[in-house]
Order: structure tokens, then C-alpha cells, then sequence
């Protein structure tokens, strides 16, 4: 039998793999591959901390097949050129595919399939990391939903039990491997992987690892503590579902189990499953307005006068030097770990795009570059959201003030004092705004503002004030 080119792009996993297992299914050989195709990705190409992840992530991925008797055929370049190559090579018969769902890889994926009928192959393209195909999530009329609260009430109707494929036993290997190449995955600087290494695993075992642990214990708390950026509430599986390591469907299959009849633990689990009715609702608004991370999603905002480029203001957001703590706890925990706890991304967010002034799309492409869960709809998606330009977005005028968001989800300062330790001696009561401290009070914890910890960047008032005549001059649009 001809062989199967499984191109595992988008699905770095074994299990529930449809593409993949539709393969094996034949009793054909089949052949993973992964093309990392930069050129094709154009504005988009991967940031520096998902291309170390992916890296990791390629390294995981080939043991576990070779677990199964089978190999990770790594190229890199363009991908019809690659898959030309290997389908000559290989003298392949089909090609599976896992859907994707960005603008520009759904391009590239027409092209593929153009590719294989022009050379007599079989092409199929598979679901795989969504729980809904948005093409099934239509409201009354047929549109779009952009508002998430309807759609998620949608969604929950349409969504199946369907247990999920578990990864096949064995892959039917070719008689001869097609040969694979080392990809150029180190991100740069070279030692900024290193903090992040040390905080996070790669790979499809470690994502089930961590989802059985979350399962097994903080989802009781989740409702409570989601919120609460210095607790280990939240499940972290976002850099996994990112890189289709694990897939949504395995999530709610297991966390449908687990809410079993316990109150808590039950609306832990619903209140869990919500947020990856986010993901879904992002993905969604990106299939279906695909400029959303160039362009707003309400046209008015298009002349709203947001600050573009680059200058100290945006270096010292960039790297926690703003003097207003919980900012800079957030931004140093990004850089430190590729990730930041959801509540304060939504409190950096709103403090560059409102009291800075500074373009979303600044913001964006920020954590493009160093989060590793970077996702292009989930980006574009919530920094719209907190600008107020996006679909079911907090109004504009909604302007989060770092300290009292502070004091609400981090009232100890526990998170603060981990991430800005220059601060760790001060009182709780000015933990959050040490520029309101006495100085003897900030004589007695070491600090000199100015010197070794920052003065605010900003007033506050004046630019709410700012922010507020900003949006005035949308109202004629």
C-alpha cells in the first residue's frame, strides 16, 4: 500500500488525532512529518518563546513516536516545495492534514490540497483542535455571534459527548525514512529560554500530567481563586492548547468526569470549561473577521488616536519599570516564565492601551513574541477586548486602576513581592503604591524611588483624563 504523509502541524499529539488515526486506520505506512514553513506565516512567524516551546515540543513528540515504532520526519522551507519532494520520495498515495484556522495557514492549506489533487493524492483535512467547527455555530439568522455569552449558551447545545480517540497502539512504519533535518528553533537572545525551561515541560505527556493534577485538585477551587494571580488555581494548559499538544475535546472529555456530583467541584469544572469557550469564541471571531489582528473589529476605533512605534514609555512597560507594581509584577512574569496569570493581563493590557494611550497592536505583538501560549486568535481577541474595539468588549471608558486591581486580586502582595522582590519589605498597606509610602517607611524596606524602584511613569488622573478625550473624538465616526 502507498503510504500516508501525516503533516502534524498544528496537532503535536498522539492523542485524538484524527488525521492521524484515520491513517493508521488504513493499514497503510504512515509517515509524520512537521514543516516549519517561516516564510509562509509572513507578519506572523513564530515569537521567540513559542519557537523554543515548539523545539521542545518536536524533541517530546518524536519519542513518542518512536515509542510506537514510527519517526518524526523534520524539514524546513517552503511547504509545497517540501511536500512535492516527500510524496516523490515517499511515493505516497494521501495526505492528512489537522484543520487550521489563521488566515494565512488556511490559505496555505488550500494551496496544499491544491497540490495533492494536481498530483493524483488524496487529500484530507481534518477537525481536531476546536470543539466546534465554526461553521456550526450560527445564531438564529444564520450570522455571527459576537457576543460570547450567547454563543457560549449555543455551543453547550451543540456540543457532543463523543469520547475522544485514544493514541494508537502501534503506527505502521515505511520500509525506508525519508530523511529529517534539525531545525533552527533556538530563540534569541539564546538565555532567555533558560528561566522559562526551568518553569515549564513541553510535550503532550506533561499536558496530560498537568491537566490530571489540576483535575485532581484546584478545580474544586477554581469559581474562587481563578482570579488570584499569586495561587496555582488555573490550569495552564494554554501553551499545550496552543500547540495542539493536547486537544479541547480530551479537556472536556475529562473535565465532564471529574465534575462529578460534588457542588464545588461541579462548578469549578462549568466555570473551567467557560474559559475554553473563550478559546472557542476566539477562534470563531478570527475564522470569521479575519483581519482582527491588524484592524479593529469596530470600525469606529479605526480613527481613534492611539500612539504607534516604539519609545522608553513601551521599553519600560515592556520590562516592569513602570512604578506601578502589579504592572510590573505581570510584565516580569512574562519574561521570566512566558506567561502571565490571565487577570493581570488583562490590567497590563488595559494600562497601555488606556493610560498609556499606546496601540493595542503594540501590545500584541509584544506577547506575540514572548508568550508561550501565544495564539493568534486568543491575542487579537483580548487585546481588542480590552481596548474596547473588539467584539463583546469591555467599554472603552472601563479603565482598570493598577493599584486598586492590586489590592482586590493580590490584597497581601504575595504575587508582587515574587516578581518585583526590590519591594518584598514593605508594609501590605503600600505594597501597591510605594510612591504613597512615607519615606521612612520606604528608608526602612531599602527603597529610593527613582533609583531602585522606578517613580510612576505617569499621573494617573491626567491620563484617564486622556484616555477619555480619546475616545470623544471616535463619537463622530
Amino acid at each position: 500500500m502507498k503510504p500516508v504523509l501525516v503533516l502534524m502541524n498544528g496537532a503535536l499529539r498522539l492523542d485524538d488525532h484524527p488525521a492521524l488515526a484515520k491513517a493508521c486506520a488504513t493499514g497503510a505506512p504512515v509517515i509524520p512529518v512537521f514543516i516549519l514553513d517561516d516564510a509562509a506565516a509572513g507578519d506572523w512567524k513564530l515569537g521567540g518563546a513559542k519557537r523554543w516551546w515548539l523545539r521542545e515540543s518536536l524533541i517530546a513528540l518524536s519519542s513518542e513516536l518512536e515509542s510506537k515504532g514510527s519517526a518524526l520526519v523534520r524539514r524546513s522551507g517552503n511547504t509545497l516545495d517540501i511536500l512535492m519532494a516527500l510524496i516523490e520520495e515517499t511515493g505516497a498515495g494521501a495526505l492528512h492534514m489537522t484543520r487550521a484556522y489563521e488566515p494565512h495557514l488556511a490559505k496555505l492549506q488550500d494551496a496544499v490540497y491544491d497540490l495533492a489533487e494536481e498530483l493524483g493524492v488524496t487529500c484530507r483535512r481534518f477537525a481536531g483542535n476546536l470543539l466546534l467547527e465554526p461553521e456550526q455555530v450560527r445564531n438564529k439568522t444564520g450570522g455571527v455571534y459576537e457576543v460570547f455569552s450567547p454563543f457560549w449558551r449555543r455551543a453547550l447545545e451543540l456540543i457532543d459527548g463523543t469520547t475522544p480517540t485514544p493514541a494508537p497502539e502501534d503506527i505502521p512504519a515505511p520500509e525506508t525514512w525519508p530523511e529529517s533535518y534539525t531545525l533552527d528553533l533556538d530563540p534569541k537572545p539564546a538565555h532567555w529560554a533558560e528561566p522559562i525551561a526551568a518553569f515549564w515541560t513541553p510535550g503532550e505527556a506533561a499536558a496530560h500530567e498537568r491537566l490530571a493534577d489540576f483535575l485532581d485538585g484546584p478545580v474544586a477551587e477554581y469559581k474562587d481563586m481563578r482570579d488570584i494571580p499569586s495561587v496555582d488555581a488555573t490550569s495552564r494548559l494554554s501553551p499545550y492548547l496552543a500547540n495542539g499538544e493536547i486537544s479541547p475535546r480530551r479537556i472536556w472529555h475529562e473535565a465532564m468526569i471529574a465534575r462529578g456530583e460534588e457542588s464545588a467541584r461541579e462548578k469549578g469544572a462549568d466555570w473551567f470549561l467557560r474559559e475554553l469557550g473563550w478559546r472557542e469564541f476566539s477562534t470563531h471571531l478570527l475564522f470569521n473577521f479575519p483581519h482582527i489582528p491588524e484592524r479593529p473589529l469596530k470600525s469606529k476605533f479605526a480613527a481613534f488616536p492611539w500612539r504607534e512605534g516604539y519609545d522608553d514609555a513601551v521599553t519600560a512597560w515592556q520590562k516592569g519599570q513602570t512604578g506601578f507594581p502589579i504592572i510590573d509584577a505581570g510584565m516580569r512574569q512574562l519574561w521570566q516564565t512566558g506567561w502571565m496569570h490571565n487577570r493581570v493581563r488583562m490590567i497590563v493590557a488595559s494600562f497601555l492601551v488606556k493610560d498609556m494611550l499606546w496601540h493595542w497592536r503594540t501590545g500584541e505583538d509584544w506577547f506575540w513574541d514572548t508568550l508561550v501560549d501565544a495564539d493568534l486568535a486568543n491575542n487579537a481577541a483580548s487585546w481588542q477586548w480590552v481596548a474596547g474595539c473588539g467584539a463583546d468588549a469591555a467599554p472603552y471608558f472601563r479603565i482598570f486602576n493598577p493599584v486598586t486591581q492590586g489590592e482586590k486580586f493580590d490584597p497581601k502582595g504575595a504575587y508582587i513581592r515574587e516578581y518585583v522582590p526590590e519591594l518584598k519589605d514593605l508594609p501590605d498597606e503600600y505594597i501597591h503604591a510605594p510612591f504613597e509610602a512615607p519615606v521612612g517607611v520606604l528608608k526602612m524596606a531599602g527603597i529610593t524611588l527613582g533609583k531602585t524602584y522606578p517613580k510612576p511613569m505617569l499621573d494617573r488622573k491626567a491620563a484617564r483624563e486622556r484616555a477619555l478625550a480619546a475616545l470623544e473624538s471616535t463619537k463622530g465616526e
